[in-house]
């Protein structure tokens, strides 16, 4: 994919680890490595510590982060694309949610969204609860978002995250993005039909070997 992404909105791909063992699976598939401390709290924060490795200025920073393997490049495009054009300081894919097990698993993020698709908040809960109707009926009878592991930032909105230290609401809900989201950034979501399969579990990981399987013939 990195092949694909780079034709497509960036100029360099770059991973960024903490892991020995992946710098040494990188340089052997030449790929542009930096190796990070493990002290980092976030992908987010880890991007930035590459950023001043490399000494590089990008004008927009994307996150894609390492637990999202099927992420297309076109979901990368377009949000580059929106926040050029939103004035944003983020923008991040978003999917509608079609399946229960989605809503109610905390490894799925929800995202509550304002009607110009701005972001009010992100969580491990569905959101928003919708009282005196029965869970079983929400997606029936409301519109639920997913979150997808992707960010792009401006190079001011990466800074001012790795500026200030974990915010309450992010280590409640383990979610980095409520950091910048806290304080007053602004997020744009940009709807997207590829519904990317998050590896937060062993279950996880052989459902994505087996799509890369049958992908490959």
């Amino acid at each position: 994919m990195a092949g694909s992404i780079c034709r497509v909105c960036v100029d360099r791909v770059i991973i960024a680890t903490d892991s020995e063992h992946i710098v040494v699976e990188a340089q052997r598939l030449r790929a542009e490595v930096v190796l990070t401390s493990p002290d980092e709290p976030s992908g987010t924060d880890r991007c930035y510590a590459a950023i001043q490795v490399l000494k590089i200025s990008p004008d927009i920073i994307v996150n894609i982060q390492g637990d999202e393997p099927l992420l297309q490049s076109n979901v990368l495009t377009h949000c580059v694309e929106a926040l050029r054009s939103a004035g944003a300081d983020v923008a991040t894919p978003v999917t509608r949610i079609s399946d229960m097990l989605d809503l109610t698993d905390p490894n799925v993020v929800k995202v509550a969204r304002a009607a110009s698709g701005r972001a009010l908040y992100f969580s491990r809960s569905p959101i928003p609860y919708q009282r005196g109707v029965d869970v079983a009926q929400w997606l029936a009878s409301g519109e639920y978002w997913k979150h997808i592991g992707l960010y792009a930032y401006t190079a001011k909105a990466l800074k001012q995250h790795v500026m200030q230290p974990p915010s309450p609401l992010e280590r409640m809900e383990h979610l980095e993005q409520l950091r910048l989201l806290e304080q007053g950034a602004y997020f744009t979501c940009v709807e997207v039909d590829h519904d990317a399969i998050s590896v937060d579990t062993i279950e996880d990981a052989e459902r994505v070997r087996a799509i890369l399987r049958a992908d490959l013939g």
